[in-house]
């Protein structure tokens, strides 16, 4: 399937591992020309010469940013002033009980899971608007919509999300602009990995094993009963970057392997 994004300008925030970096990979394969961020300017330079590795024709460059200072993001908007698509991937996450969440924890995580959003979204929404055509989406996930007890504070934020994007779908109204959301489920993110393998040294198990308890008692109502892989939802959000998905504004789309219980 053609995607027509030949030539689109695309920013993918929280892009030189998981979820990000699969999206621009996926972005660069179908011709788009892709800004990438992470906080390192070394980290940058080494996820672009792997993805120059791969696809030695790819029109990619970065900008390393740090989303919690708001003189990072701004140089982000001074270095691309202008984009097609915009991918708010960038995200923090942290077990903690709710009772030992400091304020200091909620302000963190609602300045970097959701305002870093808001100010990308601020400059670059306008301008889609004139184009006449623009997609914006925010990565939330499905902690969204059922709170994890182990780190609410991360919930809302992801939440949060959720009202921005519909809340910008509404300004969209007979334009060829749309904003919409992504839930991934539990995904094989490099931190996930990490966590899972740490899991499985501590409790002197192999890596499936402590898979598979996972999801039974963590995630029982996962249908997947596995982790999905950054490219299963990256496919998704690469989908909904594109021409092809015009009919698909305002929406939360659910790459959750069927961990939420809902019909809609």
């Amino acid at each position: 399937m053609n995607l027509q994004l030949n030539n689109k300008i695309a920013l993918v925030t929280g892009s030189t591992a998981g979820i990000g970096l699969a999206t621009a990979r996926k972005l660069l394969e179908e011709g788009a020309h892709v800004i990438i961020t992470g906080r390192t300017e070394d980290r940058i330079q080494s996820v672009i010469q792997q993805l120059k590795s791969q696809l030695p024709d790819a029109n990619v460059r970065g900008v390393a940013v740090d989303f919690s200072q708001k003189t990072a993001v701004d140089n982000l908007l001074n270095e691309v002033p202008e984009v097609d698509i915009l991918v708010n991937n960038a995200g923090i996450f942290e077990p903690k009980a709710f009772v030992d969440i400091p304020d200091e924890d909620w302000f963190r995580f609602f300045e970097v899971n959701v305002i870093s959003g808001i100010r990308l979204a601020r400059q670059y929404f306008p301008a889609m608007l004139s184009k006449g055509w623009g997609r914006i989406l925010f990565i939330s996930s499905e902690s969204a919509l059922q709170i994890p007890e182990e780190m609410i504070h991360y919930g809302m934020t992801k939440t949060a999300q959720l009202a921005v994007a519909r809340g910008l779908a509404e300004l969209t109204k007979g334009t060829a602009v749309t904003v919409n959301s992504v839930l991934p489920g539990p995904t094989a993110s490099e931190g996930v990995q990490d966590f899972v393998a740490d899991m499985a040294r501590h409790q002197n198990k192999d890596r499936d094993q402590v898979e598979r308890e996972f999801f039974q008692t963590a995630r029982p109502t996962s249908l997947l009963q596995r982790f999905s892989t950054t490219d299963e939802v990256a496919n998704m959000i690469v989908y909904l970057s594109s021409p092809l998905a015009s009919a698909t504004n305002g929406s939360a789309i659910r790459v959750d392997g069927g961990t939420v219980k809902a019909i809609v």
